[in-house]
């Protein structure tokens, strides 16, 4: 169907949508399908106000969005997908952190490697903003609801997924949470070291067996029951060319049923 939509949110989601969009424009030269990150809440907040078709977010809309707005919103899960720990290739010995020493580092009681069996170098936190989906998430399911610290030790904030990978790399002794899509990108799988949490590796088949828990739905929201060129790219992801084959499977899974 031809037309044009915008889709904004979260960057975790973003390279799915960009190649399904991207194959859809393909089928159809007469539809244009932009799609922008910014971060879920800002995705949520984009089309609750009608600024955009479609809100991509890797948490759900009442979450982030007062209870009005969040129930004009109609959720279509389009995948599952995970999220891992990554920290600078000079923190050497660490390849597993178990749920407590995340907290641990993250809410300031750690702030040297050599705490968890690391180097003798201190522990610089990445975070995402307040609005990010994979900060969502990351706090609720590893966390535990807790606040990440911001005052004392080193903190650096960086607005998305890929911002956050070029930040790893760059910053001695840095650690962050990326999407699946973003460690596994051949340019960026070299430089990052991955780790293990709670002793499970980050992997889609994990993601599947609830091995791994630090995982969610990927949900695409419209405001109100979709229709036309929005309704058209809904039901292709849907469809079999992107959940058989445009998905890359060491990156996201299918539809949790």
């Amino acid at each position: 169907m031809a037309g044009t939509i915008i889709t904004s949110g979260s960057t975790a989601l973003q390279p799915l949508i960009q190649d399904a969009a991207t194959a859809y424009m393909g089928h159809c030269p007469g539809a244009t399908i932009t799609v922008n990150g910014g971060g879920s809440g800002t995705g949520l907040s984009q089309v609750a106000q009608g600024y955009v078709q479609i809100g991509e977010s890797d948490v759900l809309a009442n979450t982030k969005l007062a209870t009005p707005d969040a129930d004009k919103l109609v959720d279509h899960v389009v995948c599952r997908q995970g999220w891992i720990v990554v920290t600078n290739k000079d923190v050497t010995g660490v390849t597993n952190l178990t749920t407590q020493q995340n907290i641990d580092i993250w809410t300031g009681k750690d702030t040297n490697w050599s705490q968890v069996g690391g180097p003798n170098l201190p522990i610089v936190l990445i975070f995402r903003p307040q609005s990010s989906g994979t900060r969502a998430v990351f706090r609720n399911i590893v966390l535990g609801g807790l606040n990440e610290s911001t005052s004392g030790g080193q903190t650096l904030t960086e607005d998305s997924n890929g911002a956050v990978t070029t930040a790893i790399a760059k910053t001695d002794g840095s650690v962050s949470v990326i999407g699946f899509a973003y460690y596994n990108a051949p340019a960026n799988k070299p430089i990052l070291n991955g780790l293990q949490l709670d002793g499970a590796d980050a992997t889609i088949a994990n993601v599947g067996s609830g091995t791994y828990k630090l995982a969610a739905d990927g949900n695409l929201y419209t405001l109100g029951e979709a229709t036309g060129l929005t309704a058209a790219f809904l039901q292709f992801m849907m469809g079999p060319e992107v959940q058989g084959t445009i998905i890359p499977k060491d990156s996201y899974g299918p539809v949790s049923k």
